[in-house]
């Protein structure tokens, strides 16, 4: 459940997949660097601000092979209390096994970030927060594997895992599962907060909570109208306050779906019209200089039409 108001000091700041890169993608038409470092930067103000951790549910990078460049910038920008996990963009060929080759890492060796697991939880104020990693599953048996703590019985129990989770099926044949049936698989958590879907919900399930963030910045054309934020959360309440960061407006374009879609019915009609005008017993080649003539088709074109016909 959220919360309209902040009347106190929240325990953690919840985040998940920022996709940092060096890269530009293909809908943005601004300074994409510099916005991605500017909600950064602003996460960084809110820790500063309150002073609590900041938990990130995976997919910090965009590519698990980052340059010399993007570490040192990353470790300027990066929040204090930093926590995270590894989403599969982390991770070379998506395995956990080669993780000591990625970008997240070298900062954990720098000491900018501390990669949670399901042994060893953190213990941040009355809260323990696990973390589970990308493909890897909550152990069966707790009490061998990762015994639940729990130090006073208002204590919080938090999970923070990589795994697609959505109120909605996002696309035909999405693995994962729903949200709702994440908080009844797992009563043990009061908190659970996932990363991999993009866009950002809430759940809430007999007094506990599900959050998924979304992501840092919009870089898909099919996220023009999404808000990125981050969320707020208070233990005591378990409940959140989404807290949305600053963007540009008009700098995420559809153009280049716009173009192909453009170009996929220049060519349907184009194959329509050959369709049409196709006089049979006469070859190829000449129904189509007929057809250049009849319709004024540039020499250009019919270059292009017969060098794909050279090629087959």
């Amino acid at each position: 459940m959220e919360r309209t108001k902040v009347n106190k000091t929240p325990t953690a700041i919840l985040t998940s997949d920022w996709h940092l890169r060096e890269t530009i993608p293909i809908c943005r038409t601004d300074n994409y660097w510099k916005a991605q470092w500017k909600k950064v930067d602003y996460i960084s103000m809110l820790q500063k601000k309150y002073n609590c951790p900041v938990i990130h549910a995976g997919d910090l990078y965009d590519k698990w092979k980052i340059t010399t460049y993007l570490s040192k910038v990353t470790m300027q920008h990066l929040p204090n209390q930093f926590h995270t996990i590894y989403g599969q963009h982390d991770l070379p060929s998506h395995s956990i096994q080669l993780s000591e080759k990625c970008g997240i890492d070298l900062l954990q060796e720098a000491g900018k970030l501390t990669v949670l697991n399901h042994k060893n939880p953190l213990i941040s104020g009355k809260s323990i927060i696990y973390g589970l990693q990308w493909s890897q599953l909550f152990p069966t048996k707790l009490e061998d594997d990762a015994p639940l703590i729990c130090l006073e019985d208002n204590d919080k129990i938090v999970l923070v895992w990589h795994h697609l989770t959505y109120q909605q099926k996002p696309f035909p044949g999405a693995s994962g599962g729903m949200a709702a049936g994440l908080l009844r698989k797992y009563p043990q958590f009061d908190l659970i907060v996932t990363g991999d879907n993009h866009q950002a919900f809430t759940e809430e399930h007999e007094g506990r909570l599900l959050v998924n963030p979304g992501s840092l910045m919009r870089m898909d054309a099919d996220q023009i109208d999404f808000k990125p934020r981050v969320y707020l959360w208070y233990a005591d309440t378990n409940t959140v306050t989404p807290v949305y960061l600053p963007i540009e407006e008009g700098v995420v374009s559809r153009d280049h779906i716009d173009r192909v879609e453009q170009r996929n019915n220049r060519i349907d009609a184009f194959i329509s019209k050959l369709d049409g005008d196709w006089k049979a017993g006469t070859s190829f080649e000449q129904n189509l200089e007929e057809f250049k003539k009849k319709n004024q088709v540039r020499d250009k074109i019919m270059d292009i039409i017969y060098k794909a016909i050279e090629n087959e």
